[in-house]
């Protein structure tokens, strides 16, 4: 797989929750590390996406979300 994203992390998939038309998607990246990504249900059924499969977390973003306590 080659990507242009460097963001690349690889994992298990710990959660697949469907709802109407999208999906959550956990994947645990290291020891209590997750990353949640909300995909459509069609993506889960093609990627074959199931609880403790091996999954990466590929980030591309041109936006930086700032927050504060």
């Amino acid at each position: 797989m080659k990507l242009s994203a460097r963001n690349i992390l690889k994992g298990k998939v710990v959660s697949v929750e469907k709802g109407a038309t999208t999906a959550h998607v956990k994947i645990e990246i290291a020891s209590g590390q997750t990353i949640t990504s909300a995909i459509t249900n069609e993506s889960v059924d093609a990627l074959g996406l199931k609880v403790g499969g091996e999954a990466y977390a590929v980030v591309k973003s041109s936006d930086v979300i700032v927050a504060v306590d």
